[in-house]
């Protein structure tokens, strides 16, 4: 799978999923990687990330949008085995300065375990 723009930076993510760069993997499979944030912002806190290097929202091809099904289908799965499934979770995608992106590889946030606030913007 052919992912975004060709400039192919080798950031922190990129590295972690390499194993160069140690992580608390929780899930893997042939495109998507996910471990636990290691400065948690909830009692559950995992990034879902793409295995290809994507900087974020809009460096997705349109011919390779289903990368947005294989993020969620994780989130799908983890979910349940996380224990957050029944009471429920925040799942958060930030794109660009302004949302405060502070990695340039595509990643969602999967929150849970605890009650979240009720302003969607900090």
């Amino acid at each position: 799978m052919t992912v975004g723009k060709t400039k192919m930076r080798e950031c922190i993510f990129c590295k972690i999923i390499k194993g160069t760069l140690p992580s608390q993997k929780v899930f893997e499979n042939e495109h998507v990687f996910a471990f636990k944030d290691i400065a948690p912002q909830a009692p559950v806190h995992v990034l879902v990330v793409p295995k290809a290097h994507v900087e974020d929202l809009l460096d997705v091809r349109t011919q390779d949008t289903s990368i947005f099904q294989e993020l969620f289908q994780v989130v799908q799965h983890l979910a349940p085995q996380l224990g957050i499934a029944g009471s429920g979770f925040r799942v958060v995608l930030n794109s660009g300065d302004h949302a405060c992106q502070t990695i340039y590889h595509l990643h969602l946030h999967l929150l849970g375990g605890t009650q979240m606030g009720g302003s969607m913007v900090g």
